[in-house]
């Protein structure tokens, strides 16, 4: 059966209306998903010359009707006609000097707009204007100003400070009412009732031409409230959207055919059916059925083994798998979301959730300080109005600066500000924080468990003891090698060229796909690649075998550490936290790698729900680091206390973990959990502060020694230590 003929009967059993549909209309189809816009990121941009370079050299590009940057994100959106490709454009940026790589728009619809974050920033924006205008109104009544002067300045605070609160005030109000709905006092509840009644008290006494009026102690209120909850979103939406660009970076186009032409497209424009051509060296795009062409696949990422794995016709591949050696021709399953990388999420689903039922430490003294802030209020305005005769007003005022005094700000931002701070100074060190309650959880480890290939390895494979080969046989190893693009060829032509030892003239070079690579030399046949192809014994290690002149030659690998991975792994150690080292690959190269990083306990061979099941042992008795990269290591960084990912990691895992390692370099995990006590300490250290100040100034509130705009000073005097508090993070 041709491909052609097996792409039709393909059709017909996956989509009966699609096999009527004209070849032509099919192609044109595709290249209309194709063609519109193109995004690319741009990892080293920065400043306006980044600007005016980026859009002048995409422009000149012909087919090209416009180039935007956005510097903020580090993106440029490229709207395009027919026949322009990604590819074409990064080439286009890299010979004008700016890195770039292709995004997947579909990936990147929840970052394009940051609505909530534009919202609060906004009414933020609004609270502070009115603000300095409101204390600036004040400054005259505090003056000396009377009678007629005094009431107008009011009014004309009023007019500024009630629309300001009305406005500013709705994250909070919105947030209360669903609170009290559900029959709770969230933290909400008192923010709102605190901006209601400073907002309330001051219509009240300038019109009955009152000596005081706390228009600007609401409008106070709202501003620092918002900038705790503008914190605390930027914190979580930047992770989000940098975490999304990274998924966004996995292989976002496919090759289709379509009898027998080649027509490249987005992969989410790949329906089950379609026939796609996967070329050596490229990554799988989508699960499916090989229907024509043999290679090797480099499962490394997926399954932890670091040998790559031989394929043919009707083998299964799936999304994320390397090709290493010759086209393959794949008949797609699943594509999208619907491949095994997105589904991945949905097997996790259950301990993510218990993750996320992992509460932070503002939301559980909330729970007991809403209550008692009501409380503590509404016995006030009990006491004096007993107290007083029934003095109304006077009941309010101290009932009110009550609610103020206590407003829980400096304890909204005790989290957020140490999150923020903590944030930037590990991303610094090239760490990404997804998940806010992260540090808080980082702190509480006792153990940390490692995958091997892809995270304490490069998953780069490194030749081992070449110097005890004859020079003849790595001359003709290395010239085998330069004719495939085989990550063991490749490590060796580079190993032997470290050496000193050139490639010798070899002729009809020829890569068989799944075997390696054989050529002509001396008369005679030799050939690099599997032990049996060669006719040698395998040996336990990740080895290339080279027959020649009626020898064989094995060739040993080992996999190359990441940068730091030692110095992490004493760090930790040196930290008093047990180690761990479990790996899908074979015993000898996790053997060695364990011995090399000083891991005592390791086990290798382990399946995926192996691994969960020992992370879950552990978390029996104790706290849970878990770092892994690959699709096995997902249910395990769901089911740890915590989780690390590399940059390179599957989306899957990355999603499933809680910090992203954005560079090679191990050594910042060890940063990270030492960061994350720190953390801690600063959120417990400003939890103390607001309930110091609570001790001190609701006293003074009580007796009626405080006015709501003096507990509007020294509550923004709290929320100001606060942040200070954790800006010592930096």
């Amino acid at each position: 059966m041709t491909v052609a003929e097996d792409f039709g009967r393909a059709r017909i059993s996956a989509c009966p209306a699609c096999a009527v549909v004209p070849a032509a209309e099919r192609i044109a189809a595709l290249r209309a998903e194709r063609e519109g816009r193109i995004m690319l990121s741009l990892p080293k941009a920065a400043g306006a010359l980044t600007i005016s370079s980026v859009e002048a050299a995409l422009q000149a590009v012909p087919g090209v009707r416009s180039a935007r940057v956005n510097l903020t994100q580090k993106r440029v959106s490229v709207e395009t006609g027919a026949g322009v490709t990604a590819k074409a454009l990064v080439a286009v940026l890299d010979e004008a000097g700016h890195e770039a790589h292709e995004l997947d728009p579909g990936l990147l619809s929840a970052t394009e707009t940051d609505r909530q974050g534009r919202d609060l920033l906004m009414r933020l924006g609004v609270a502070f204007f009115s603000m300095m205008n409101v204390m600036l109104l004040s400054v005259a009544v505090w003056s000396g100003a009377e009678d007629a002067t005094r009431d107008l300045f009011h009014w004309i605070s009023g007019a500024i400070a009630l629309p300001t609160v009305i406005f500013s005030g709705q994250p909070f109000f919105r947030s209360a009412w669903a609170s009290l709905r559900q029959g709770k006092l969230g933290m909400d509840v008192p923010i709102s009732l605190a901006l209601i009644l400073a907002s309330s008290i001051s219509v009240y006494e300038t019109w009955m031409s009152g000596h005081h009026a706390y228009f600007d102690a609401a409008v106070m209120l709202a501003f620092f409230l918002l900038l705790g909850r503008y914190l605390d979103h930027r914190t979580r939406a930047i992770a989000r959207s940098a975490a999304e660009e990274l998924a966004a970076l996995e292989v976002p186009r496919a090759i289709v055919l379509v009898d027998g032409e080649e027509v490249e497209t987005v992969t989410s424009a790949v329906a089950p059916g379609d026939l796609v051509l996967v070329r050596p060296g490229a990554r799988m795009p989508v699960d499916g059925v090989v229907v024509c062409g043999a290679s090797e696949l480099d499962r490394s990422l997926l399954t932890g083994e670091s040998l790559p794995v031989p394929v043919g016709e009707g083998t299964i591949v799936s999304a994320g798998e390397v090709n290493l050696t010759g086209p393959l021709t794949v008949r797609v399953t699943a594509a999208g979301k619907d491949s095994s990388l997105h589904r991945m999420a949905d097997l996790v689903a259950v301990a993510e959730g218990a993750k996320t039922r992992y509460t932070s430490l503002a939301d559980r003294a909330s729970r007991l300080y809403s209550p008692l802030v009501h409380i503590l209020s509404f016995s006030a305005f009990g006491y004096w109005m007993w107290a007083t005769g029934g003095d109304l007003r006077y009941a309010i005022n101290i009932s009110a600066a009550v609610l103020i005094i206590t407003c829980p700000c400096a304890l909204g931002l005790a989290v957020p500000a140490v999150v923020t701070s903590a944030s930037g100074r590990l991303f610094r060190k090239g760490l990404l924080i997804k998940h806010g309650t992260a540090l808080e959880r980082l702190a509480e480890v006792d153990t940390v468990v490692f995958d091997k290939t892809g995270t304490l390895t490069l998953g780069v494979p490194e030749p081992v003891a070449l110097e005890g080969h004859p020079r003849e046989a790595l001359a003709v190893a290395a010239a085998l090698a330069a004719g495939s693009s085989h990550p063991l060829a490749r490590a060796l032509a580079d190993g032997v060229r470290a050496l000193g030892v050139g490639a010798v003239d070899v002729a009809e070079v020829r890569e068989v796909p799944g075997c390696g690579i054989e050529g002509e030399w001396k008369g005679g046949r030799v050939r690099l690649g599997r032990a049996d192809w060669c006719g040698a014994e395998a040996v336990a290690a990740t080895a290339t075998y080279l027959a020649l002149d009626g020898e064989t030659h094995a060739f040993a690998f080992t996999d190359r550490p990441r940068p730091g991975a030692e110095q992490a792994v004493r760090a930790l150690q040196a930290a008093g936290l047990r180690v761990e080292l479990l790996s899908g690959d074979a015993e000898e190269p996790v053997r060695a790698l364990a011995e090399r990083l000083g891991i005592a306990t390791w086990a290798a061979g382990v399946r995926p729900e192996e691994k969960a099941a020992r992370v879950a042992e552990l978390s029996r008795a104790g706290r849970v680091l878990m770092v892994g990269d690959g699709l096995n290591d997902t249910a395990a960084l769901a089911a740890a206390h915590v989780s690390i990912s590399p940059a390179t990691a599957l989306d899957a895992a990355r999603v499933a973990s809680d910090i992203v390692l954005l560079g090679q370099d191990m050594a910042p995990i060890a940063d990270a959990v030492r960061i994350g006590r720190q953390s801690a300490r600063r959120m417990v250290e400003n939890f103390l502060i607001s309930g110091g100040y609570n001790v001190v100034a609701v006293p003074l509130a009580l007796v009626g020694l405080a006015t709501p705009l003096a507990a509007a000073l020294a509550m923004s005097l709290s929320s100001i230590t606060v942040s200070l508090n954790a800006m010592r993070l930096k």
